[in-house]
């Protein structure tokens, strides 16, 4: 699977094309869908741009993308940067449950989080998948003590830059749920021919680089996808 990550955390002004509107996005996700993306990450964000939580401005994102693009699967994220109270952080995702067709069909959860577990039991009650994020080879520990929680669909092992995705790997050997293996700004790349090569779930996008393979400037989502598709024709 190839999933597009359309924006992340990164502000307005940081590349021509990012997407930060409901409607940037949703344009965005019907562009990298015509190339067979199948899933999509994104972070809602508010009027001022601002990344949020709350139900309203959620649903409005997932509302729209989803109007652009039916039947692909639309996640989001539930970052404790944004909401740094864990107990407000569940409770907001909690909410998520009477979104109707606003509800993102699947959400990440860092394990290295405070709360991490509580946001997992809510977004379990209100019928959203799990993306698990697993940065580093303490969180893959902590997550294999605690056990993977009802509802996980995959387990994101994102690879930090500077860092070889191998020792993380081995750290998630045990896990059941699917891996999806992808790295960040200069080793999105190197890690995702990795995952190419392994046969992992991977990822591609603004939130994870602003540059194509050879190290130029992207045009965008659909750049970066097309990038990725030319990867594995000739791969």
């Amino acid at each position: 699977m190839l999933q597009a990550c359309l924006n992340g955390d990164r502000p307005r002004g940081a590349h021509p094309a990012l997407p930060v509107t409901p409607q940037e996005l949703a344009a965005d996700a019907a562009a990298v869908a015509e190339l067979g993306v199948t899933a999509l990450h994104v972070h809602p964000r508010d009027a001022a741009g601002l990344e949020v939580l709350a139900g309203p401005e959620v649903a409005t994102a997932v509302s729209v993308i989803r109007a652009a693009v039916p039947g692909v699967e639309i996640g989001v994220t539930t970052g404790a940067w944004i909401q740094p109270d864990p107990v407000r952080r569940a409770e907001l995702v909690a909410g998520w449950a009477g979104l109707a067709a606003g509800r993102p069909d699947t959400a990440s959860v860092n394990v290295h989080e405070d709360g991490w577990r509580e946001v997992c039991a809510a977004l379990h009650a209100a019928g959203i998948g799990i993306e698990l994020g697993v940065f580093h080879v303490p969180a893959a520990q902590t997550l294999r003590v605690n056990g993977i929680p009802p509802g996980v669909v995959r387990v994101l092992a994102e690879v930090r830059p500077g860092d070889r995705p191998d020792p993380l790997l081995a750290a998630l050997s045990w896990s059941e749920p699917p891996i999806l293996l992808h790295g960040q700004d200069d080793g999105a790349w190197p890690v995702l021919g990795e995952a190419v090569r392994l046969g992992l779930s991977t990822r591609i996008g603004l939130e994870d680089t602003l540059h194509r393979p050879d190290g130029a400037p992207t045009l965008g989502n659909a750049d970066l996808v097309s990038a990725v598709r030319a990867m594995l024709r000739t791969g």
